[in-house]
């Protein structure tokens, strides 16, 4: 048995977990396995509920778990909170609690959904297929101190740091080259050594941790130029490795090319369970109980889970291939519509990818 956390959020995070939940259960009844649900608060749910983004108690529940499943934190009703009891707080505190500093965003373009790319077929080719592993824990987002100043109730300076040790990059570094040498070998370090300090350790620690891999082909690429070389050339790409906030912004831009940030999954990892699994895209609030949210990214997400933590690849390739199957049949949802033969909403296209998982078991 397989316990899994599900930490739904805000917005949109519990209508693609729960669709995102009805694929797991097909996946369950079709290759026998067992999964256990255990619901936790996070974001501005929690805050609503607990005053605060995280307990201690859901920390807890999701540290006994084989997985976490998480939706999307955040909107509008907490913009005004201070900063260490804003919704995205849950994930920050998640990602250094459990030692989870490694994100995996693969960038894959299905078939079905070229024309729903706004980068030009001649540019993006016969195959898009990489990988951006982020750097999670350090960086801008966790660096002290940070803070603003203010005179006269007007905010006059803020000032955030950014900060990196050696073994931070180390360990992500080690697991970017393993993760090249299992796809084409081929890895592209990012940074702006030119100008940042941070930037220029973390070049020398890739350059050290590459002895180890002569198998593995390194380039090293200014920040600037990989986000034009996304969309000028991003076949060149295999896997690209980076440091937190330039990871964020990067992965963000290569959603476009999969033709909607609502189709990018990801996974968390660290150096022990459980891993964290979440779409990359945020709560959505704008778009919250129209049955316009696109449950791909989510699902996607736990194909990563069935994958990278349980070892079913079966099952996780079975769930890829039914999304496949859904939009090859010309299903979209709203975010997707270009092309579509039938727009659909976000239950309903659950149920789609739900039907394609049992329709191939019969196959």
């Amino acid at each position: 048995m397989y316990t899994i956390a599900l930490l739904t959020g805000d917005g949109i995070g519990p209508e693609i977990i729960n669709e995102t939940v009805k694929i797991l259960k097909a996946v369950e009844k079709r290759f026998n396995l067992k999964f256990r649900f255990i619901e936790g608060l996070a974001g501005g749910a929690s805050i609503d509920t607990h005053g605060t983004p995280l307990t201690e108690e859901t920390l807890a529940l999701c540290k006994d778990c084989d997985a976490i499943l998480f939706g999307a934190v955040g909107g509008p009703k907490w913009d005004d909170l201070p900063k260490e009891l804003r919704p995205e707080q849950a994930i920050l505190l998640l990602r250094k609690s459990l030692g989870l500093y490694a994100n995996l965003r693969p960038i894959f373009l299905f078939d079905a959904l070229k024309d729903a790319s706004p980068i030009k077929q001649e540019i993006i080719g016969n195959e898009l297929d990489l990988l951006i592993v982020r750097e999670l824990t350090g960086g801008l987002y966790f660096g002290k101190p940070k803070g603003i100043e203010k005179a006269q109730d007007r905010i006059i300076r803020a000032f955030d740091t950014m900060e990196y040790t050696y073994e931070e990059i180390k360990r992500v570094a080690r697991l970017a080259f393993e993760t090249a040498r299992n796809r084409k070998g081929c890895l592209t370090s990012v940074d702006k050594a030119n100008v940042l300090e941070t930037s220029r350790l973390w070049r020398t620690v890739v350059c050290d941790i590459a002895a180890y891999y002569p198998d593995v082909k390194l380039n090293h690429m200014y920040v600037d130029n990989c986000s034009m070389q996304l969309v000028l050339n991003p076949g060149q790409f295999d896997v690209i490795l980076t440091e937190n906030t330039f990871g964020d912004i990067l992965s963000d831009e290569a959603s476009v090319l999969t033709g909607s940030i609502g189709m990018l999954p990801s996974a968390s990892l660290g150096d022990k369970k459980p891993y964290l699994y979440e779409p990359i895209h945020g709560s959505a609030p704008d778009i919250t109980g129209t049955g316009k949210a696109n449950p791909i990214a989510c699902i996607l997400s736990a194909a990563m889970m069935l994958d990278y933590s349980f070892g079913e690849k079966e099952a996780s390739m079975a769930v890829k291939n039914a999304v496949g199957k859904a939009l090859d049949e010309g299903y979209r949802t709203f975010d997707i519509r270009v092309g579509a033969k039938k727009v659909v909403s976000t239950s309903q296209m659950g149920d789609i990818i739900e039907k394609n998982i049992y329709k191939a078991e019969n196959s």
